[in-house]
């Protein structure tokens, strides 16, 4: 008989692992990214997906408070805080209140401490020179990545580095997508942008290599290695801020000339592919329709885990194991394996088997992962706590609306006719039915531009939008559809009926083109218009010829968004400040709705740059109740953001304005090994099942075998 014996210790690890056993047992985060990122260079990227990546390679001069609320700048690779100096058109220092202010200057005293991650672009010859400054073609043909060449250096980080990398904004060959937003402060860097364009458009004629060591921006002056002045035009509180983004990321010259060579560029290396940075990580491989791997800069200067005050924590609503590691150097993880994960269902299901550290929550498995209390709040399913997961929740600092174009002849300007129509498309729009059928319940209705936790937001009578709520009994109810058709009537479509014409109105509706799960959205969106007699043409596209669309002023009625850059009520309502429309920036202003009210924009020069005080609320609420009233949005939505955190993934802040966060992240690696062996036992039964089978139909065969062959053999013996 066949005795097949199948050995315990077969089983004892994890068979369905996507990973390598050697980066399973190592202090390694694994994470998802939904879309390939395009630009990992800091000077073209502005996109959550790429910020994501970089954030962790380099570091502008300042960063956000991983747990201070309100959000808090603090020194990155500062000494300090930025000094701040006033001046007056002659240069002479006035006090900030002074009216003569007409420059306003930053002194930035860099770190002395602060190394490159290693690097064959710093590799040079006796002379200073780069030497794989001139690779040959079989060299480069040679290369998978610039990692491959055999000799790799560092070097100190210098005030000089981040003049570097503001002269790359100003060259328009590199389509700097904030160029045209920098040069209305920094000084002189507007000509200093047409000067230096001119230049590397001959260069780049040539084939040559653009080297900005030699030029100089009049409003960026290096004094010694370890400071920096930028001077810009009057006062801008908020440029303080826009020194936490990574356009202000240091760029060494090495780094630029290296990735100018035309034989890495048709091998597509370059910096928007290889970034190089001074930052807790590097990234050792760049494979983004698969993977992308970031593994700790062993050069990283001292930096240590926040420590907050207990009133602090306090204000702040700190949970207590955030602050654990109050004081204790970073990083904590060794490496971060981020897959490319297109479909939310394998996520998901890998995301259960412990092989995802996080995960956001989909439509297909919100109701798995979440259950609805009674009151209407939502809280972790039990199936999702007795595995040890954690919930995160937050409203981001973000809106969604729906613009209509205001230069448009029928949806566009300001009479009282006009503005009864937006308002009557407004209520109609049931921003409530959206969420909850849409977003599983997880946003806020909005009733302006600016979200929660951004100075300006206000809650209950006092933020509610009465052109399209009223307030009863504590709490806002949308106006109900009659009141819409009340107004409709009033700007001259009774019945949705064109007053002029006779014709039923009807209005074009452009988005990107849909696809099977969008076209629900669609209906719904029909449906709000036909609830007031119009009918709403869909026209869908591909994302570029949308974005042209609108930068042309080529749509009626859309929808976008936009997160904040910087936590000031200005990152918001600069979206409705005329002098940003769209049509008269040749596109590239940020008022894609081409929204233009004299009254509206005059506050905002005025609040743009005051600091939070009572007075510069009382205007921002004057500004939203003007464009309550002429409703050039369909204010849409704050979404709430759910992430879920298994429970050896630790010191995860739901901080929004932040993206070096994985430094401060923590992975307990022993619990996950245990919990992804515990969940990923293989099911035994019917493997054995088969085995039995298998045995049975062996020893039939052999039986059946050994019978042929007894005939056989009488046979043999009967002729015999």
């Amino acid at each position: 008989m066949l005795i097949i014996l199948l050995h315990p210790t077969l089983f004892a690890s994890v068979w369905n692992s996507p990973y390598p056993e050697r980066e399973m047992k190592g202090n390694t985060l694994f994470g998802v990214f939904s879309s390939p990122p395009k630009h990992l260079d800091p000077v073209l990227s502005y996109n959550a997906n790429e910020w994501h990546i970089i954030g962790q390679i380099y570091e502008p001069p300042l960063q956000y408070n991983y747990l201070k609320r309100p959000y808090q700048l603090e020194p990155l690779t500062l000494t300090s805080m930025p000094k701040i100096t006033y001046l007056d058109m002659s240069g002479r220092e006035v006090k900030k209140t002074d009216k003569t202010v007409a420059y306003t200057r930053y002194r930035l005293h860099f770190r002395n401490d602060i190394f490159y991650h290693e690097d064959p672009v710093f590799a040079k010859q006796q002379d200073g020179t780069l030497l794989y400054g001139a690779l040959s073609n079989s060299m480069i043909e040679k290369l998978h990545s610039t990692s491959d060449l055999p000799i790799h250096a560092t070097r100190h980080l210098q005030a000089s580095d981040y003049a570097y990398a503001i002269k790359r904004m100003a060259v328009r060959q590199y389509h700097s997508p904030v160029l045209d937003t920098m040069m209305q402060y920094i000084v002189g860097l507007d000509q200093f942008s047409v000067q230096i364009s001119k230049i590397a458009a001959e260069t780049f004629r040539q084939h040559k290599k653009l080297d900005l060591r030699p030029y100089h921006i009049k409003g960026v002056q290096v004094q010694d290695n370890e400071t920096l002045d930028i001077v810009i035009h009057g006062k801008y509180p908020q440029f303080l801020y826009w020194l936490s983004m990574y356009f202000f990321s240091p760029i060494p010259w090495e780094a630029d000339l290296f990735y100018q060579q035309e034989g890495l560029k048709h091998k597509n290396l370059t910096l928007d592919t290889q970034p190089v940075g001074t930052g807790p990580y590097y990234l050792a491989v760049n494979n983004p329709n698969r993977r992308i791997v970031l593994k700790r800069n062993l050069h990283f200067h001292r930096e240590y885990y926040p420590s907050l005050t207990p009133k602090e924590a306090e204000s702040a609503s700190i949970e207590r194991q955030l602050l654990r590691d109050s004081g204790k150097q970073l990083p904590f993880i060794d490496k971060a394996v981020y897959t490319l994960e297109k479909e939310n269902i394998p996520l998901w299901n890998k995301f259960l088997q412990g092989y995802y550290d996080a995960s956001g929550i989909s439509s297909e498995a919100f109701d798995q992962a979440i259950q609805i209390g009674t009151g209407g709040e939502m809280g972790l399913s039990d199936a999702m706590r007795k595995r040890g997961i954690r919930m995160l929740s937050s409203v981001s600092p973000s809106v969604f609306y729906m613009a209509f174009n205001m230069e448009d002849p029928v949806v566009g300007g300001y009479s009282p006719a006009k503005q009864k129509l937006r308002q009557a498309i407004s209520i109609a729009q049931d921003q409530e039915e959206y969420i909850a059928i849409f977003m599983n319940g997880r946003g806020i209705a909005a009733q302006g531009p600016i979200p929660p936790g951004i100075f300006g937001y206000e809650k209950g009578k006092a933020g509610t939008d009465l052109y399209v709520y009223d307030w009863e009994n504590g709490k806002r109810v949308r106006k109900n559809i009659e009141t819409a058709k009340e107004l409709l009537a009033q700007a001259g479509y009774p019945g949705g009926i064109s007053m002029k014409t006779g014709k039923r109105l009807k209005l074009y509706y452009d988005t990107v083109a849909t696809g099977p799960d969008d076209r629900a959205l669609m209906e719904w969106r029909r449906k709000q218009f036909a609830k007031l007699g119009i009918d709403l043409v869909i026209r869908a596209t591909d994302y570029n010829r949308f974005q042209e669309k609108v930068r042309k002023g080529k749509v009626q009625i859309f929808s976008w968004g936009w997160n904040a850059d910087y936590p000031d009520p200005e990152n918001f309502l600069f979206l409705l400040y005329g002098g940003n429309a769209v049509v008269d920036t040749n596109g590239s202003g940020i008022n894609s709705t081409n929204y233009k009210n004299p009254e509206f924009d005059a506050l905002f020069r005025e609040i743009k740059t005051m600091d939070n005080t009572p007075q510069r609320l009382q205007k921002i609420e004057k500004m939203i109740k003007i464009a309550q009233k002429d409703a050039p949005w369909v204010w849409g939505v704050f979404p709430t953001s759910f992430t879920l955190l298994h429970g050896w993934f630790r010191n995860v802040s739901a901080n929004a304005m932040a993206n070096n966060t994985l430094k401060y992240k923590r992975i307990d690696v022993k619990q996950r090994l245990k919990q992804q062996i515990q969940w990923n036992q293989p099911v035994y039964a019917p493997l054995f099942w088969i085995v039995f089978i298998a045995a049975i139909l062996i020893l039939g065969m052999v039986r059946i075998y050994r019978k042929a062959q007894n005939v056989t053999l009488k046979r043999d013996e009967v002729q015999s």
